[in-house]
């Protein structure tokens, strides 16, 4: 499957430039993407990388090494202050394997109810971010996200 129009689609645009940010300063993490997540496959199609962690839109990562593709199956938010105080993730081996402490990530589903990918922001760091007003406020984020997607087809 060929997602260079899922890339070229949200890459650069202005819109989803303004919500990573808005995801960075929110959360206080470093890192934020909109990823396509399938069963195959996890695409950056659009990040903020203020952290260096090193991907740039159209990178991969193998999809098993990924708490997304968690998510693609629940179609449940993961909200992490700290991986190292969270039991159920402290030995999950995805922060292990990519090194963050704080983790958020909200599935992105489409009008007609298909799973794009996710919404999502990581940082090797604690931040609070399993708070009610944030889950709010990045839920509205993931809407604008799925907004676009929609719009652009």
């Amino acid at each position: 499957m060929d997602f260079q129009q899922d890339i070229d689609s949200l890459s650069g645009n202005p819109e989803v430039d303004a919500i990573l940010r808005e995801m960075c300063d929110l959360t206080g993490m470093g890192f934020s993407a909109v990823a396509r997540v399938t069963e195959e496959r996890w695409i950056a199609c659009h990040l903020l990388d203020r952290i260096e962690f090193g991907l740039k839109p159209g990178d991969e990562l193998r999809i098993k090494t990924t708490i997304c593709d968690e998510i693609r199956e629940s179609r449940e938010a993961v909200f992490i202050d700290c991986v190292s105080n969270a039991p159920a993730w402290r030995t999950h081996p995805t922060p292990i394997l990519y090194g963050f402490q704080s983790y958020v990530s909200v599935p992105l589903i489409r009008a007609d109810g298909g799973f794009f990918g996710t919404l999502c922001a990581i940082d090797p760091t604690p931040h609070i971010v399993d708070t009610a007003d944030i889950r709010a406020a990045i839920d509205a984020l993931a809407a604008r996200v799925v907004t676009i997607l929609d719009r652009e087809g």
